[in-house]
């Protein structure tokens, strides 16, 4: 992969960490945004081609000064990784625990700012004549939860996440078809479940479902979205990369 200037939202987040340090043992520049900075001493090594952002991109004015800083900053952008996952905290209640107001806040939060930040970083895309962006959804925006997997826990699969994952998929294609021929590469991954910490019952029952490994390690995910990234998927867009060992089969 040519080295490139890469924004990833959701930076210290499971898969956006395990990204991050994927890219700059390439020696990528990476532009890594969240609201928590804890991990970057983690990632730093003094490494320059690490940048720290702390931004809440729930927020459209968080959202636009991020974009107009990269450019100011960097020139250019190649590439946004999308894989900011912001919550309520009682995200995850059953559906008869559900609330309006919490759930109002996820979609927007979720689907809403997905929407947003696409927006921006298009516009950033289009004046410079190429960018690439990735989203990020999951098996639960494919198919529907099976819910046998949950028997013997107290974990449950938000209706508003199936909502939300499915929405995002949808976003994906509607800009990839709506910016066709702009040199633009716009694209999906959807992954399986991710180990962890997740309680043993849970781990087993999905297992079950799966081919082979069952839960993922984040670089199951990062390795397909590098492809993403790379010059070795030029004439892929408008597409959702499902990585589940099987599961929704």
């Amino acid at each position: 992969m040519n080295k490139k200037t890469i924004i990833i939202t959701g930076g210290f987040g499971t898969i956006g960490f395990a990204l991050s340090t994927s890219l700059l043992k390439q020696g990528h520049r990476v532009i890594n945004v969240d609201t928590r900075v804890n991990k970057t001493n983690k990632l730093r090594d003094n490494n320059d081609n690490l940048f720290v952002i702390k931004a809440n991109l729930n927020k459209e004015n968080e959202i636009k000064k991020l974009i107009t800083l990269c450019e100011k900053k960097f020139k250019k952008v190649d590439a946004l990784v999308h894989c900011a996952y912001p919550k309520t905290k009682d995200w995850g209640v059953q559906l008869k625990k559900l609330k309006q107001k919490s759930l109002n806040e996820n979609l927007n939060n979720q689907l809403g700012s997905t929407i947003i930040i696409s927006k921006y970083i298009i516009n950033l895309f289009l004046k410079q004549n190429h960018g690439n962006l990735i989203l990020l959804s999951s098996i639960m925006g494919v198919n529907n939860p099976k819910f046998e997997t949950y028997k013997g826990t107290k974990m449950s699969s938000p209706i508003e996440y199936s909502a939300i994952k499915s929405g995002i998929i949808s976003i994906t294609k509607y800009l990839a078809k709506y910016h066709a021929k702009k040199n633009l590469k716009i694209n999906c991954v959807s992954p399986g479940g991710i180990e962890d910490n997740l309680p043993k019952r849970f781990v087993k029952n999905y297992k079950k479902q799966c081919n082979f490994k069952g839960l993922l390690d984040p670089k199951d995910v990062v390795d397909a979205i590098n492809f993403l990234l790379s010059e070795k998927s030029n004439f892929i867009s408008g597409q959702n990369i499902v990585i589940d060992d099987g599961y929704s089969l």
